[in-house]
């Protein structure tokens, strides 16, 4: 691993990180419906991927039109779930993507879970729990529930690019943004051209989403296992932050709790996994 090229790798995935951690509050400030947003946020990001791809060359393979579908399903629904409930509640239910990925996993290609998956499963089964145990109104509650669905969707979005096996995975995240965007096309209201309206949009699209993964494509390569799993962990941590500093929302106590299970629980289980690839690794390398 080169050492300028890490510590650029290192700097651009903090990057990465505090610009994904600002979609609860840009989303939350946009006096838009979630599918103008989602439609307008992903028309951008697509312009912008497509700058720096230049020639896509999509395969155009099932695992290729499941991570478009699956991408296009997770962004949609998450938008939607931070309308409907709080931001924490959104982007924590959210978080969970890693253990469907786990148990997805056991049950269509019959891997078998580890001791950490079986644990982690069970912890943020618990963490979810706990969204649900305040009284909440109609709206939250349904908003909650789509969160889940968002992170179905991710764990969904991670299989299909694992069965890509590499290939064309980027072109699979344009894709994904494309359909998007087509999907919103029939469903986008008229807005008022103002100043804060037009730059919250393009903060979404164009830095939220667009240049974020392509820094994110950048950094996993000249980065660490450990690096990228601890560092991404500061999005879920800091997306709540924005919201209560700028925007006045404040998580119940209950959402705090079953946000650091959430979290905890996820981080420590990727952790483990990289340290294990990383040992794998070494040994590999030894032989």
């Amino acid at each position: 691993m080169v050492p300028h090229l890490h510590r650029k790798g290192v700097v651009a995935l903090l990057i990465t990180a505090l610009l994904w951690s600002t979609g609860g509050l840009l989303i939350k400030i946009l006096p838009l419906s979630p599918l103008t947003i989602s439609g307008t946020r992903s028309a951008i990001a697509a312009v912008a991927i497509l700058l720096w791809v230049r020639q896509p060359k999509p395969t155009w393979s099932a695992a290729q039109w499941g991570s478009i579908i699956s991408y296009s399903l997770t962004v949609l629904l998450f938008v939607v779930a931070t309308k409907m409930t709080t931001a924490a509640n959104a982007i924590f239910l959210q978080y969970t993507a890693p253990i469907w990925v786990a148990l997805f996993s056991a049950i269509i290609t019959k891997e078998r879970l580890t001791r950490i998956d079986v644990i982690t499963v069970i912890v943020v089964m618990a963490g979810m729990s706990v969204f649900f145990i305040e009284r909440v109104s109609i709206g939250n509650m349904v908003g909650n529930l789509i969160a889940i669905g968002s992170g179905v969707a991710f764990a969904s979005v991670a299989l299909c690019m694992r069965a890509q096996q590499g290939r064309s995975t980027v072109e699979s995240i344009l894709l994904g943004n494309v359909l998007t965007a087509f999907v919103c096309l029939p469903f986008l209201e008229p807005f008022p051209i103002r100043a804060d309206i037009i730059v919250g949009i393009l903060s979404l699209g164009l830095l939220q989403l667009g240049i974020s993964y392509i820094l994110y494509s950048w950094a996993i390569a000249h980065v660490t296992a450990i690096e990228a799993v601890l560092i991404t962990t500061l999005e879920p941590l800091l997306n709540p932050v924005w919201v209560v500093l700028f925007y006045g929302e404040v998580p119940s106590s209950s959402a705090i709790i079953g946000g650091i299970i959430v979290v905890a629980a996820v981080a420590t289980r990727n952790f483990v996994h990289a340290q294990t690839f990383r040992r794998i690794a070494s040994r590999t390398d030894h032989q």
